[in-house]
């Protein structure tokens, strides 16, 4: 009986233990139970075995892990009706966003079981029938039903919604009057384009008329609002039409007036025409960073509102065009075919966004060429996630890379902070990169080109060896000849025109990054006399004086027995950068090469501890022409 109080305390510790880091059973099984009978097309990565809490994606459990929270997942693909008791069973769910889905049949019934809900997000999909009984939530904070089918009338019991901040009903088929609706605190409202008729009650006069338009309705005594209704041409009063004519100081003012307006019409032209290159990208970063506006206009005014971002095999992100647009975002650079942005979601995932220009194929031909990008799974080659078409605007989606890219690495600011990189990790850097490109040399029926190899497009995979990003925008730019910068020096002389681009462009391209970090400098630099250096054109220079020492940089001076190795790089960088294309070895052979290059290093101390010999320089880099 002594044994009695240590074992009875030494269960209570376990059982504390085991409810400290339990997760909470019931709501795990309502959601394996949603998504076993309701599976999307992209598939989530929830199993049984997984910590929900802690890597489910679009899951959100509160502070201690006891309760799901929040279920966030637009756009994955969810087809058919909800099943009923699934997510009904989350009586702690506060958010629950399955917009932009093909999600069918009538708003269930038993999400009246939800009573601590406040955000719902709907909208882009396929529901009908009519609006739910909102009595059953005391909470709700946000609902969007935009764009759907919903039908039948706007149900009064919104009014007991007393929370409610923004509603947005816009895009479906509801008919009948706009119920009197006395909410403090609404905010935000969108019934646009319905089949609503009469007037807009007194209580929601504050709100702009864009928030009725597409309707049969009018405000007080002034005409209905429809989309087929034109505007009222300017029609002077009966009395001035009697009158005939105008007096003379009416018509003076008339002209000064237009004279004015016309001169700070010619005036805000040609403002807009001057800043708007200069301005575009950083508004539209405004746009992703301020959500200010209907999401669907911040990409553009004239996009087709059915366009989403479409997401490719095994992409986990759960998010749509709404959230990214909603995003915090900084332009990271500014390249040959387009913008990239850092986006940082509000669920904190972090994303790049590249805003392409100058698209010189149509949307059949676009999509076609992303989902060749997008199928290429390979780990030296950065992963295309989504991609998004309209009409104004072509954005691709692609994981962020928090070291940056090897330029910024090589050329960025030489602070104490920096950290040099090292010759093993350079010849990772090249390895990595030549096998991703030879890897897109292989796709599509071995025609892929890249048409943009630059050390700004290659980042550190998680192996830290080279992996390839902006792959083939080349094909579908109509971008002329580049300007003379950073950018020119990656070009081979034979591309005038970047649809030119061809696979031994790349070879050429690739080979101007192995200088870079063979040597540390820019392909285009500049002398402390302001001398443009064209760096292919400098390493020849210095190889044909024999003067081989001083093309490495300095900082890899420092590690020991790394000559041999250097020296071979810089044989294959000059072999990849010869004048003429059919000479330039092929992006496999290229691989080879540099993979030979640390087995002929073993080799070589293998035989200099055997035989005592010490090689001598090798006789082929004595030579060199451009």
């Amino acid at each position: 009986m002594e044994y009695l109080p240590i074992f009875s305390f030494i269960s209570m510790l376990c059982l504390a233990l085991w409810h400290g880091s339990a997760e909470p059973v019931e709501d795990k099984e309502a959601l394996l139970d949603f998504v076993n009978k309701f599976p999307p097309s992209r598939p989530l990565n929830w199993n049984e075995s997984s910590p929900m809490c802690a890597s489910w994606t679009g899951v959100t459990c509160n502070e201690d892990k006891s309760r799901v929270i929040a279920i966030r997942l637009p756009g994955v693909g969810f087809h058919g009706t909800i099943p009923p008791d699934t997510i009904s069973r989350l009586s702690a769910l506060q958010t629950l966003s399955l917009r932009s889905n093909v999600i069918t049949g009538h708003f269930p019934s038993d999400f009246s079981n939800l009573k601590n809900l406040s955000f719902l997000y709907l909208q882009f999909n396929n529901l009908s029938g009519p609006l739910p009984d909102f009595s059953a939530w005391k909470n709700l904070t946000v609902v969007n039903f935009s764009n759907n089918h919903f039908n039948g009338t706007i149900p009064f019991s919104l009014n007991n919604l007393t929370q409610l901040a923004g509603l947005n009903l816009a895009n479906n088929s509801l008919s009948g009057e706009i119920p009197d609706l006395k909410l403090s605190r609404l905010q935000m409202l969108n019934l646009s384009n319905n089949n609503l008729q009469g007037s807009v009650p007194k209580s929601m006069l504050r709100f702009p008329e864009s928030a009725f338009s597409g309707n049969n309705i009018s405000f007080g005594s002034s005409p209905a609002v429809s989309p087929a209704a034109p505007q009222p041409a300017y029609e002077p009063s009966l009395k001035s039409r009697k009158r005939g004519r105008l007096s003379e100081m009416a018509l003076l003012g008339i002209i000064v007036a237009g004279g004015v307006l016309g001169l700070l019409a010619f005036v805000s032209l040609m403002f807009v025409c001057f800043s708007r290159s200069s301005d575009e990208d950083e508004a539209f970063s405004g746009k992703l960073h301020k959500g200010g506006m209907s999401p669907e206009k911040a990409v553009s005014r004239n996009q087709d509102a059915n366009n989403k971002l479409v997401f490719f095999e095994g992409c986990s992100y759960a998010f749509d065009l709404e959230d990214l647009l909603r995003a915090s975002a900084e332009v990271l650079g500014k390249g040959t075919f387009g913008t990239a942005y850092k986006a940082i979601l509000e669920d904190a995932t972090t994303v790049v966004v590249k805003r392409l220009k100058e698209v010189a194929v149509g949307k059949k031909d676009f999509e076609q060429h992303m989902e060749i990008v997008g199928s290429l799974k390979h780990e030296n080659v950065v992963e295309l996630k989504a991609y998004y078409y309209s009409k104004d605007e072509k954005l691709m989606v692609y994981d962020y890379h928090s070291q940056g890219s090897i330029s910024s690495m090589l050329h960025g600011k030489r602070g104490e902070d920096r950290v040099a990189l090292d010759w093993d990790t350079r010849l990772k850097i090249a390895l990595g990169a030549a096998r991703g490109i030879a890897r897109i040399h292989l796709e599509n029926g071995g025609k892929l080109v890249h048409g943009n190899i630059k050390s700004s497009n290659i980042f550190l995979n998680t192996k830290q060896y080279g992996c390839v990003s902006d792959l083939g925008l080349a094909t579908i730019s109509s971008s002329l000849a580049l300007p003379i910068s950073r950018a020119a020096g990656y070009r081979a002389p034979e591309v005038t025109d970047t649809r030119k681009a061809a696979q031994p462009s790349d070879v050429y391209s690739f080979g101007v990054v192995l200088l870079e970090l063979l040597t540390g400098k820019s392909p285009i630099h500049t002398t402390g006399g302001d001398e443009i250096i064209h760096l292919v054109r400098w390493v020849h220079s210095v190889v044909r004086e024999e003067w081989t020492a001083e093309v490495f940089d300095l900082e890899l001076m420092r590690y020991p027995n790394i000559e041999e190795e250097m020296v071979e790089m810089l044989q294959i960088a000059m072999s990849c950068v010869v004048r003429m294309p059919d000479q330039r070895p092929k992006m496999c052979e290229v691989v080879k090469m540099i993979e030979n290059v640390r087995q002929v290093d073993a080799e070589t101390k293998i035989s200099q501890r055997d035989t005592g010999n010490t090689p001598s320089t090798p006789s082929y880099i004595l030579r060199g022409s451009e």
